[in-house]
């Protein structure tokens, strides 16, 4: 069996190197990480839960737990991170928390294999109870739409009563001039104009 030339174990050593350096840049940027592990999960599902992932704003990545330790030392999931064991796997946003939970709690209740560790939100370790409760609220985009809808709804009945404006002038006009409510001394006859002075 041949063994490995010295270049082709630099070039690994290179590329570790690389992933790490690539981890640890991202992990320093996100204010949520969720560990989880997959064991016995099909490639279907993991394919259905990347797609769940990156539809929500965030990456997901398994990782080897010595490379996941080093690349979350001085980043928000340090102790998230810290002596891992058995099989594990990221999922991280720089977004939307909610959502990236959203999208993991319904992979997880489709896919038994998926199963939460526990994560990390604004640098605060949370179980995998406060995970679940995190995924029960409304996301950002939920949350833009309500206030939006609140915002609106005055600015459109005030649009509908401007819209109703002219119309219902023109009908008090009207009804006014059919009332005389125009003329002097409520017989209906227009004033007469005062005669111009006359020069001296």
């Amino acid at each position: 069996m041949a063994r490995n030339q010295p270049s082709e174990i630099m070039k690994k050593r290179s590329e570790k190197q690389q992933d790490l350096d690539k981890l640890k840049t991202e992990l320093a940027k996100v204010s949520t990480v969720i560990l989880s592990t997959f064991q016995g999960i099909t490639v279907e599902d993991d394919t259905k839960l990347r797609r769940a992932v990156q539809a929500a704003g965030g990456k997901y990545k398994v990782v080897k737990n010595t490379l996941a330790e080093r690349a979350g030392a001085g980043t928000p999931a340090e102790n998230l991170l810290k002596n891992l064991s058995g099989t594990n796997s990221i999922a991280y946003t720089m977004a939307d928390p909610v959502a990236l939970a959203k999208a993991l709690t319904k992979v997880a209740k489709d896919v038994p294999a998926f199963q939460f560790k526990s994560g990390v939100v604004e640098g605060r370790v949370i179980s995998i109870k406060e995970i679940q409760q995190l995924a029960s609220l409304p996301s950002k985009d939920e949350l833009i739409g309500k206030i939006m809808f609140l915002l609106n709804a005055p600015a459109q009945r005030i649009a509908m009563a401007l819209n109703a404006l002219p119309r219902n002038l023109a009908v008090t006009v009207s009804e006014a001039i059919k009332a005389n409510k125009f003329g002097s001394g409520g017989d209906g006859a227009a004033p007469s104009a005062e005669p111009a002075p006359v020069a001296q």
